[in-house]
This record gives structure tokens, sequence and C-alpha cells, in this order.
């Protein structure tokens, strides 16, 4: 049982993945989303404007404003194509180059995707609840990374800030997709979607590539609250999670099968996972007395 995130060299950082600017709807300016984000505590930030001709196809440059202490990827939610239900495709991808060419005529979701995987990007499906993307959908973007599990600003758009249910569909279908917390932040101050949904990556540096190299890789897990501090095979059939003060910790497999373990202020629990039966993989979940929760990417056994 391998836990990349957790048995690789190097510590946590932490970083929110998907963020707008004035380059195209947010409501500051990229220098400004990175002062707040840094000044948070956070040790990267991906500012992801809207690539469309509307706003002169912006791919951000944040490289001014890295510190020793904070860096910055270049990325974009890229929109093309459409979906099964007639949806603009909304897609993540962070790591691009600051040259990624506009969509030329005609291209779909899928195709734009090839290309930027090609370029070396982390591509997610973004905020799938919010615009009723199907299982149909996203696998048709083929080997994309990950799947945007948590959203922030969909909480206050229309309610559908959490996409895990046709996440566990896909794995359920054998897909092998990571998940993935964010704010989509535009600044916007009703909307109260700054700093609510993160990831924490696994890398010795805070160098972009080392930190895109993770992502890829799988080796982070995504918050909106808690923190997982290690998850360890103790035997075959145990699991030893450590974390923030949490109510209920769990291991979440295949259909119904689960294990946890629950209590107040619990901070290192051993999951039992004789009852998740024969589920191939398993995601340990963890929630605080907030309601804040973590949660791994899956865990192959």
């Amino acid at each position: 049982m391998e836990i990349n995130a957790f048995s690789r060299p190097g510590r946590f950082w932490k970083g929110n993945l998907h963020t707008h600017s004035t380059r195209s709807d947010g409501r500051k300016s990229p220098e400004a989303i990175c002062r707040e984000y840094r000044e948070a505590g956070y040790d990267f930030l991906a500012v992801t404007d809207h690539f469309l001709e509307h706003y002169g196809y912006p791919m951000t440059d944040t490289r001014p404003f890295r510190t020793e202490a904070f860096t910055t990827l270049i990325g974009a939610e890229l929109h093309t194509g459409h979906t099964e239900f007639g949806h603009l495709w909304h897609i993540l991808a962070v790591g691009l180059p600051l040259d990624f060419a506009p969509y030329p005529a005609g291209e779909t979701g899928p195709e734009v995707v090839t290309r930027a995987l090609a370029a070396g990007a982390f591509v997610a499906a973004a905020h799938p609840a919010w615009y009723g993307l199907s299982e149909a959908d996203i696998r048709s973007l083929g080997p994309i990374h990950a799947v945007e599990t948590y959203n922030a600003t969909s909480a206050d758009h229309n309610d559908r800030d959490d996409s895990q249910y046709i996440y566990d569909l896909l794995l359920m279908r054998g897909e092998r997709y990571f998940a993935l917390a964010t704010d989509d932040t535009h600044s916007v101050p009703e909307r109260n979607d700054a700093q609510r949904g993160w990831v924490q990556v696994r890398s010795e540096t805070l160098e972009p590539e080392a930190l895109l190299e993770a992502l890829r890789a799988g080796a982070y897990y995504s918050s909106t609250g808690p923190q997982i501090f290690d998850i360890a095979a103790t035997d075959a059939e145990t699991i030893r999670v450590r974390c923030s003060p949490a109510e209920r910790v769990w291991a979440v497999g295949f259909g119904s099968y689960y294990s946890y373990v629950y209590g107040n202020g619990i901070t290192e629990v051993d999951l039992p996972l004789k009852t998740l039966g024969n589920s191939p993989y398993f995601r340990v979940i963890v929630r605080d007395h907030r309601g804040g929760r973590a949660w791994s990417n899956p865990i192959r056994r």
C-alpha cells in the first residue's frame, strides 16, 4: 500500500489553484490577490483567469510577486467547446506556458485538454456540480489529473460547492482521478469565497516545477479546514491517521464500504480496513467540529 502524499520526502505547502483577478472578472489585481494570500499564510497561489477572447486571452504573469517564502504557478481556466448539456467548458489548467495559444476555430474541450497536457499542465475538471457535468463529460476529457470536488464560490452561486458524489462514481467506474479543493475566488465581498478551499502539496522545495510534479503525481491532500499530518499503514488491514482535532475520521471505499472512528478532538486514530471488503481503493476523510473537511487522494490497496 503506497500512500504517496505522506510517504515521499519533503513537507506540505499550502496553496490555492483556482483564483481570478482583474485580468478577467475578479475584483482585485494580480498583485493584490497574491499579497492577500501570502499574508494569510499561503505558500503558493495560481491566478487562473478566464482564457477568453472577451478578456484578451489572459495568461496572468504572477512571477513578479514571488518571494523566497511564496511562489506562484501560471495557469488559466479554459473555455472552449460545449458539454453534454450545452454549457461552455470550464477546465482548470495550472502550469501552462505564458504563450499558450488561443483556441483555433472549432476546438473542443477534449482537444484543448490535449494541448494543455502536452504543455505539462496539471489539469482538472472544474466545479462539476456547479454546471451539471455528466460522468461522460468528464471521461471525454481523457487523462486529466483531477476533479474539483470542492469549489467555494459555487456555494453562493447555486449551493453546489460539493462534487464528491460524481467523483466517487467515477472512481467506482475504475477512473483514477485525484480530488481537488479550491476557492475559485473572484474577491466579491458578498460571496465570502476566499481562503475556503485549498491543497497541501508534498514537495522538498517550493519551486514551481517541484510543486507541479507533486500535483501531477497526486502527492497532496485537499482541505476546507482540518490538517492531515500523516497516513501510514500499520499492517495490511489497518491504517493510522494523524490530524488536527477532529470529530470523525473515515476510510471510504467502493460503494457503501467504509470504516470510521469518531470522538471529541481526536488527533490520532487506527482505522481497520476489513469493513472495506474487496474495495481496491479508499479515501481518508477528516471532519472537524465546525464541519470543515480534509480528504486524501485515493489510496490503492
